[in-house]
């Protein structure tokens, strides 16, 4: 009887004139292939269907700042090293394309003040907890227990995805999560957050200023969501893909058929199709401009960042500038020679860390300075004692010259150097300022606010999803799916 039943309501749809369910969009355009543009396309790939034809627009490579570069004939990450334990949706990437995660090769950190190392880890487990108890009372008791109670809140998010429930607003997002406290993290600063629960103000200078400086090359008076996501990496639970973070990103546009166009945007225009409207998407490629049109646009790349900006043409009223900018952060890739005695191990044998943070010291050199594995860890690997010659990341604010790099390395074979405007730049950007909008017009999306909230993989991925699942829900007009109060409550009695 259902099949007699659905055609009779069909038929009756048609005779009284309703019109039926809209057609889904023939073509999407998503502007970054970095992690957001890459999941973006496929959650969008996943919920319209692919019959939709979407174009990935991307000016420089594929994966962003999930980025490798060879030494040696071995690839080394010079972006994102590494993904948080619960970044669902990350998880899912790596078993969807059957990647591996890499072998993890253990190493101990250490912070340095500019003069002596304040805080070293240990092979023991107790007596790490010991000398943070020695040096600092509980407030790191305290730092972790707030750390836990913050990610348990954003777990949220996964199940409201689950359930197809989208958000219009970071800070609808945000509240759904964790009420108004959420989206005042975003306007409060890490440390004004951490002295609120009995943090000391060493443990501030010298262990959340090291952690911030080596996540973000920013002080702790980042916004303390951000700086949550980033402490909560530096707990540890971290893990990496075998052969490179970036085979997420080239793996889900090409299991989505999705169709890379090499190209720098240029701008983005307005047009009217029968009422509905359609974006022109202009781009420039070797030299050569051209232009496509859409009817939803995606854009996955930070309209605030210094360089060539995209125009948005013929939108009235006209689309806002969006203030701030982004922090720039230097990656130098050095092979050579650690100079230990500069940490004050006169013998490179008895130096025992891979990874050194420092603290906010206006004479720092560096933010962080790590050994790095290769991209493909073979059986057996071992990283190589201080005495080797062996692959370092360093982070810095500028380029190392030449006598910074000789105080902290012995010699040196080979530098190569990468600028990122790598973050939003969270000391300039006002705490009364608004987030940045997700939707920018009727069918036009903007990925990357969601940066301005949190800066991390974590926050990305979940971003791409929201607005795949808005984009979704606000074609079909499910409003019933959108900026829902008080889901937890809402879910529980749906189960």
């Amino acid at each position: 009887m259902a099949p007699i039943i659905l055609l009779c309501s069909l038929l009756y749809q048609l005779c009284d004139g309703q019109p039926g369910p809209p057609d889904p969009p023939g073509r999407i355009a998503v502007v970054g292939a970095g992690i957001g543009g890459s999941a973006v396309t496929y959650f969008l790939h996943q919920q319209f269907g692919p019959q939709v034809q979407i174009d990935v627009y991307e000016a420089e490579r594929v994966g962003g700042r999930l980025a490798t570069l060879t030494v040696n004939s071995q690839q080394y990450e010079s972006g994102s090293p590494s993904i948080h334990s619960l970044n669902l949706h990350m998880q899912d990437f790596v078993k969807l394309l059957g990647l591996k995660h890499r072998k993890e090769v253990a190493g101990k950190s250490a912070i340095f003040n500019g003069e002596h190392l304040v805080l070293e880890e240990t092979d023991w487990y107790l007596l790490n907890l010991f000398r943070l108890w020695w040096h600092y009372g509980i407030s790191f008791l305290r730092l972790q227990m707030w750390v836990e109670e913050v990610m348990e809140k954003f777990m949220r998010i996964y199940n409201y995805q689950a359930h197809k429930y989208a958000f219009s607003t970071i800070e609808g997002l945000l509240r759904s999560l964790g009420g108004d406290h959420f989206v005042n993290m975003t306007r409060r600063s890490v440390a004004e957050s951490l002295q609120g629960i009995g943090v000391s103000q060493r443990f501030i200078d010298d262990v959340i200023s090291a952690v911030m400086k080596a996540s973000y090359g920013q002080p702790v008076s980042i916004p303390a969501l951000v700086g949550a996501m980033s402490l909560a990496g530096a707990q540890g639970n971290m893990w990496a893909v075998e052969g490179g973070n970036k085979l997420v990103c080239s793996g889900l546009l090409k299991l989505t058929k999705a169709n890379v166009i090499h190209a720098r945007v240029t701008a983005v225009s307005l047009h009217n199709s029968e009422k509905k409207p359609l974006y022109e998407v202009q781009y420039e490629r070797d030299g050569t401009l051209g232009s496509d049109y859409y009817d939803v646009v995606i854009i996955a790349a930070p309209l605030q960042k210094t360089g060539l900006p995209i125009s948005f043409l013929n939108f009235q009223p006209t689309l806002p500038d969006y203030a701030g900018s982004y922090h720039r952060v230097v990656t130098s890739i050095v092979h050579g020679y650690l100079n230990s005695s500069y940490f004050g191990f006169t013998d490179p044998k008895l130096f025992p860390f891979a990874c050194i943070l420092s603290t906010d010291s206006p004479d720092a050199i560096f933010h962080s300075l790590e050994s790095l594995c290769p991209v493909n860890v073979s059986v057996g690997f071992r990283r190589k004692p201080p005495q080797e010659a062996g692959v370092w990341r360093v982070l810095s604010s500028r380029p190392l010259d030449r006598k910074e790099l000789k105080t902290l390395f012995k010699s040196y074979y080979s530098v190569q150097v990468i600028e990122w405007q790598a973050f939003p730049n969270y000391s300039t950007h006002s705490s009364s300022k608004s987030l940045p909008p997700i939707i920018l017009h009727d069918r036009l999306y903007y990925l990357s606010a969601a940066e301005w909230a949190a800066s991390s993989v974590e926050m990305i991925a979940v971003a791409a999803k929201n607005v795949a699942l808005l984009a979704f829900n606000r074609w079909f007009e499910l409003t019933e799916k959108i900026d829902q109060q008080d889901l937890m409550h809402k879910l529980k009695t749906e189960l």
